[in-house]
């Protein structure tokens, strides 16, 4: 046996106490062997054999049981230690320093030695790695970058379990459970210094830890990957109704944190989600008129089961007999009774089901009498009552006065087999089992929720109008006993020259008016002449983005603009007293923005919508006076189209480009074509208009409230943060000094939009451009020569010729 001890001669051999009569020679052989020892420092660790005589120095042989004795000895020397006692080639990291205390009480095998050595490396934030043969001691942070064990398991329990303190990188391949499940749950059992990770690829958790503590996870895992207990199970039902069973049989299970999800007949309705995996879940499929029961353990699946066999029982005799009230999720009332009435009256295999009387006869709001008899009686919603073919009976017209959604709901006569509640949005049926069972399998399908649709239209118009026109006007005038005589021009675009030379000569100036720009008069004597000449200018950029939510194939429609009175006529009475009395008639006309759309959602994801849009404006008056109401002149723009368009796509629906020039000249015969001087007797007008009007729409489904809450989120902070931005400036004149802002949107931290879910504004808020931050210029001798990227050439809309290419690029 060999003993390790940082102080050999105090580990091998007691020290007798020191005597006064010992001699000077004695004396000075121990202080020479103390100074030895303290040379060769307190980590130095010495193998004696015990049997050796005192003063000689331990060998340490490998294999050998020791007994260790380091009290405060450097990490180094003890790791020399250790590769000497177990043959192991081990390696310091400089960053490694410090002392450690590792003592045992009696002799211990090498492996073991080595072992606590680990424990004690861990202790002060250190560990051993292996990587080839090596094993290397290095900072616990960093032991995950560099260890080279690497175990693969199929399964939970590996192949070879991890033993010892080292760090070691373990595989885990689950077979059942979803890796990333278990990352909560194993992550606080792992050293803050290790790591856990996930590769949904293989569903496998990729685990760097020490041994020992991989042993007790894969322990975890295999506990917890395991199959999935719930059971899937399907009961029949031989009287209940499955849609009905299934609401009431998940309130009682979950405690009412369940509803029933209806299965139609090509899959279920709704996808189980992923927190949902082991609640206890009941499914209605109306189809089959059975349960879908996924149990989380056989308990439970035992509970419904005998839960349902409990309720699965024929209705009393004292029950409502054949009349079943159907409350209504989704759909309307009064829409789906009108269906199912029609079904029924088309198909006579459901009138055959019926037995003489059985169905019900019914009083009805017919005009002159009941419906009698045993059958089916359908009532279309023009209100004629209809005797289905196979049944006899006899019924008079019905009271077609239909149904009032926005006043007094008033009934039809339903023959007693289908009525509809308004008001509490409800189905009475008036049949035996087997056919209300069949109906509200049709109701079921039917009642359903619609998905929403969100449209944003964009309306872009750009147009520009040149205007120029230049004239000039004679008037001449002599006079003699008999009278006047004269002549002149009048081009009515320059001016009245006749009515501002007659002022003139009577001297009535303030009578006097000229044309629009610029005009230059010569009055002398019996002459007069007038120039003039104007240029007019007019840009317009105009964008409207209406938006409409509405439900699927339900038609909606947004108007924004103004009620315009047009005169339509006017007359005159003469009263007793010889009074005129002057009458005019208007109607009224709207003006402005109209978006009228009808969504339908496809069965693979297409939406194909029905739209008509329109936008209006007034453009002035043919009348003398622009403000004239008898001769208004309307700009009106209507696209009247069917389209099929992607989910969050956008089309263009349509627009318009056009470019045109209108010359006008008015000149004075003859005079007006003569070379030089026949500028001066004629007036020309040219106007060149442009208009580049385009008309873009997206739509984008809603599936659920969660959409729908994210979309309001997003477009309420747009309008907010709009307001906060247009607040005024503080003024200390001024008592208004804070504008309306809209209250934060209630729950917002729990709706956060994620990527593609929230449909974004065709159109974003305008921001001014910052200037980027002036940077110092480089050294001429660094600049390198750069492309310069292209720059697109600003183009005035006015410049643009008719059919020019690059018209279509702007």
């Amino acid at each position: 046996m060999t003993t390790l001890s940082d102080v050999p001669a105090r580990a091998t051999r007691p020290q007798q106490p020191l005597r006064a009569h010992r001699s000077g020679l004695a004396f000075c052989a121990q202080a020479a062997l103390a100074l030895l020892v303290a040379m060769q420092g307190s980590g130095a660790a010495w193998a004696q054999n015990a049997s050796s005589g005192a003063g000689g120095q331990p060998s340490i042989r490998q294999g050998e049981p020791v007994t260790l004795n380091f009290e405060n000895a450097e990490i180094e020397a003890v790791a020399r230690a250790m590769a000497t006692i177990t043959g192991r080639n081990v390696v310091v990291d400089p960053r490694v320093r410090g002392t450690i205390n590792l003592v045992t009480g009696h002799p211990v095998s090498a492996q073991t030695a080595m072992d606590q050595f680990m424990v004690a490396l861990r202790m002060q934030g250190f560990t051993m790695v292996e990587a080839a043969g090596l094993y290397k001691v290095v900072p616990e942070a960093d032991a995950k970058l560099q260890t080279g064990v690497v175990n693969v398991t199929e399964g939970a329990f590996p192949t070879r379990a991890p033993t010892g303190g080292q760090i070691v990188t373990q595989i885990f391949r689950l077979q059942h459970e979803n890796a990333a499940n278990l990352v909560p749950t194993l992550r606080p059992l792992i050293s803050p210094n290790n790591t856990i990770n996930v590769n949904p690829g293989t569903n496998a958790l990729v685990i760097t830890d020490y041994a020992d503590n991989l042993s007790r996870i894969a322990r975890i895992v295999a506990a917890l990957d395991v199959s999935n207990a719930s059971d899937i199970d399907v009961i029949p039902l031989q009287h209940a109704i499955a849609t009905d069973l299934a609401v009431l049989v998940n309130r009682l299970i979950e405690g009412g944190g369940a509803s029933a999800v209806s299965a139609a007949a090509g899959g279920a309705q709704n996808a189980v989600a992923s927190g949902d995996l082991y609640r206890t879940a009941v499914l209605a499929d109306s189809r089959s008129n059975s349960l879908v029961v996924r149990a989380a353990n056989p308990a439970r699946a035992a509970l419904v089961r005998s839960l349902v066999a409990r309720l699965d029982r024929p209705t009393a005799e004292t029950d409502s007999g054949n009349i079943h009230v159907v409350y209504l999720r989704n759909a309307d009332a009064v829409q789906l009774a009108g269906t199912l009435r029609a079904a029924i009256a088309a198909d006579p295999g459901f009138a055959s089901q019926t037995t003489g009387g059985g169905a019900g006869a019914g009083a009805g709001n017919a005009s002159g009498g009941q419906t009698s008899g045993g059958g089916l009686t359908a009532v279309s919603e023009g209100g004629s009552a209809t005797s289905s073919s196979g049944v006899s009976g006899s019924s008079s017209s019905a009271n077609p006065t239909g149904s009032n959604l926005l006043g007094g709901v008033q009934q039809t006569s339903t023959g007693g087999q289908i009525q509809a509640d308004p008001v509490n949005n409800a189905l009475i049926i008036s049949a035996p089992a087997p056919l209300y069972r069949q109906m509200r399998a049709v109701i079921d399908q039917l009642d359903t929720r619609r998905a929403q649709i969100y449209v944003e239209a964009l309306i872009a118009e750009v147009a520009a109008d040149n205007t120029s026109a230049l004239g000039v006007q004679w008037l001449g005038l002599a006079s003699d006993s008999n009278g006047y005589i004269g002549g002149g021009t009048n081009f009515g675009t320059t001016g009245n020259l006749v009515t501002n030379a007659a002022n003139y000569a009577l001297e009535n100036y303030t009578g006097m008016s000229l044309g629009q720009g610029m005009n230059i008069g010569l009055y002398k004597g019996s002459l007069a002449v007038l120039a003039s000449a104007l240029e007019t200018k007019t840009n317009a950029n105009i964008l409207s983005t209406p938006t409409l939510l509405t439900l699927d194939n339900q038609e909606a429609k947004i108007t924004i603009g103004q009620n315009v009175p047009v005169a339509t006529g006017s007359y005159s009475t003469t009263g007793s007293s010889s009074t005129v009395n002057p009458y005019t008639t208007y109607e009224r006309m709207d003006v402005g923005l109209v978006l009228n759309i009808r969504p339908q959602i496809n069965a693979d994801g297409t939406i194909k919508l029905q739209i008509y849009q329109e936008v209006s404006s007034i453009s002035g008056s043919l009348g003398s006076s622009t403000t004239d109401s008898t001769n208004l002149v309307t700009n009106k723009r209507t696209i009247a189209s069917t389209v099929l368009v992607q989910d969050g796509n956008t089309a263009v629906l349509g627009g318009l480009i056009q470019d045109q020039l209108d010359i006008t000249n008015s000149s004075v015969p003859v005079l007006g074509d003569l070379p030089l001087i026949g500028g001066l007797f004629r007036s020309q007008s040219r106007s060149r208009s442009k208009t580049n009007l385009m008309v873009f729409l997206r739509p984008v489904i809603l599936q659920d409230s969660q959409s729908m809450d994210r979309l309001a989120l997003d477009r309420y902070d747009m309008i907010r943060t709009l307001q906060i931005q247009d607040q005024p400036r503080p003024s200390s004149v001024l008592s208004v000094n804070t504008g309306p802002v809209l209250p934060e949107y209630p729950n917002a931290a729990q709706l956060t939009a994620e990527d593609g879910a929230v449909p974004r504004p065709l159109v974003a808020p305008f921001e001014q451009p910052q200037p980027a931050a002036a940077t110092p210029a480089a050294p001429a001798a660094q600049l390198a020569p750069a492309a310069q990227p292209a720059v697109r050439r600003a183009v005035d809309i006015r410049d643009v010729q008719s059919g020019d290419a690059s018209w279509g690029a702007y």
